[in-house]
C-alpha cells in the first residue's frame, strides 16, 4: 500500500467516474503525472469539487496500490490563478500538452516549476505569446526533443545570421536557399531567427518561427491525438496558437 501526504499538485484534467466520483489527472513535481479517484466528490454536500479545478495550487494526499490510486485529502496553497480570455485557452493548451506528452509516474520537477511560472504569467488581460513559446521550448528540451537549448553556446558557431536553414525531421537543420520550392519554405528559417530562439530573444520573427518549429517537433509526438484547445483560438483568418 502506497501512501503520499501533502504533495504539491495542480489539476490538468478531470472527468466523471461512476455516479458520484471524478477521475482527476494531476501533475506533481516528485511523482509526475498521475490519475486519482476522487470518491464521492460529486455529491451535493461535498465542498471539495470546487478545489479540484485547473490553475489552483494544491496540496494533495493519496493512497492505494497499482497505477490508479485514491485521493484522500486536498487543500489549496496560495491564491487561485485567475485566467481569462485567450490566456485561459492558453492554460488549457498547456494542460493538454502535458496530458498527451508526459508519461505517468515520471518525476518532472523542472516541468512542474516551468508550468507554475507560465500560469502566473498568463494572469494578464492580453496573451503574451512568449509565455507559450518558452514553455513549449523547455518542455521539448526536458523530453529530449529540443533543438536549440539556451545553454548551448556552440549554436553560435552552428548558425550564421546571414544564412537560411531548412528543418529536416529526424535530422535537424541544413543550409538552404530561399529559392527552394515554395512548398518547402515553411521548413526554412533564418539563422538570425534561430539564434534568437535559442537565446529566447522573443521578437516578432522569432516568435513566429518558434511557433512553426515547435509544431514540426510536436506533430510526431502527438500523432493522431488532437489538441482541442487550439480550436478555441480559431478566428476567421488565422489560428492564433
Amino acid at each position: 500500500m502506497k501512501r503520499v501526504l501533502l504533495s504539491p499538485a495542480c489539476v490538468l484534467h478531470r472527468r466523471p467516474y461512476r455516479e458520484t466520483s471524478f477521475l482527476v489527472d494531476i501533475l506533481t513535481p516528485e511523482y509526475g503525472r498521475l490519475t486519482l479517484i476522487a470518491k464521492g466528490i460529486r455529491k451535493a454536500k461535498s465542498n471539495l469539487q470546487g478545489l479540484l479545478q485547473p490553475f489552483t495550487p494544491l496540496l494533495v494526499s493519496w493512497t492505494g496500490k497499482g497505477e490508479l490510486m485514491t485521493l484522500t485529502h486536498v487543500e489549496t496553497i496560495g491564491e487561485v490563478k485567475r485566467l481569462q480570455g485567450d490566456c485561459l485557452f492558453a492554460g488549457f493548451y498547456l494542460n493538454e500538452l502535458m496530458m498527451c506528452l508526459l508519461q505517468k509516474w515520471d518525476a518532472q520537477p523542472g516541468i512542474f516549476s516551468a508550468y507554475e511560472k507560465a500560469i502566473v504569467e498568463l494572469q494578464t488581460s492580453e496573451l503574451q505569446e512568449k509565455t507559450l513559446r518558452s514553455f513549449e521550448k523547455y518542455l521539448l528540451e526536458e523530453l529530449g526533443y529540443g533543438l536549440l537549448p539556451k545553454s548551448d553556446n556552440s549554436l553560435h558557431n552552428t548558425f550564421s545570421p546571414d544564412k537560411h536553414y531548412r528543418f529536416v525531421p529526424e535530422q535537424g537543420f541544413v543550409v538552404s536557399e530561399l529559392g527552394d520550392l515554395a512548398s518547402a519554405k515553411s521548413y526554412i528559417f533564418s539563422g538570425k531567427s534561430l539564434l534568437a530562439i535559442a537565446k529566447e530573444d522573443w521578437q516578432e520573427e522569432s516568435l513566429q518561427d518558434a511557433k512553426r518549429l515547435t509544431r514540426f517537433l510536436l506533430a510526431p509526438l502527438l500523432g493522431a491525438r488532437p489538441i482541442f484547445s487550439r480550436q478555441l483560438f480559431m478566428q476567421p483568418s488565422e489560428e492564433k496558437k
